[in-house]
């Protein structure tokens, strides 16, 4: 698969859509999903062309990933999430709804998050 230069989060990466950011340094840029599914819902993205966590693994250099999972942890500092908790989750592929095919991590707090899949599914 080829990484595509149009999808949502390279052109947020360009500037030409705009985000309410978070947090931004050389290796991610965090901002706030604009349909979150909790009370705080921000994605991380790298800054590089990787579409998913096994083309950013495999692909991405020593710096770019701990820079990129470093800024995780600061954000959620940042945000005050340690004492009640959060959620990072990170889709891949049609199974896991993944639906933009840009690797991102999504950071989810501020309530009760439930179960961490949906019961019944085996």
């Amino acid at each position: 698969m080829t990484y595509d230069t149009d999808n949502i989060f390279a052109k947020i990466l360009r500037d030409e859509i705009p985000c309410d950011k978070v947090y931004e340094d050389e290796y991610v840029l965090a901002f706030n999903d604009i349909l979150p599914q909790a009370p705080v819902h921000v994605l991380l993205i790298p800054k590089g062309e990787y579409i998913s966590f096994d083309d950013f693994s495999a692909k991405g250099s020593s710096a770019e990933i701990t820079g990129f999972y470093q800024a995780v942890q600061k954000v959620a500092s940042q945000l005050g999430l340690q004492k009640e908790g959060y959620r990072i989750i990170s889709n891949m592929g049609a199974n896991a709804h993944q639906e933009v095919l840009h690797y991102h991590l999504h950071l989810i707090a501020g309530c009760d998050l439930g179960r961490m899949i949906k019961s019944g599914l085996v």
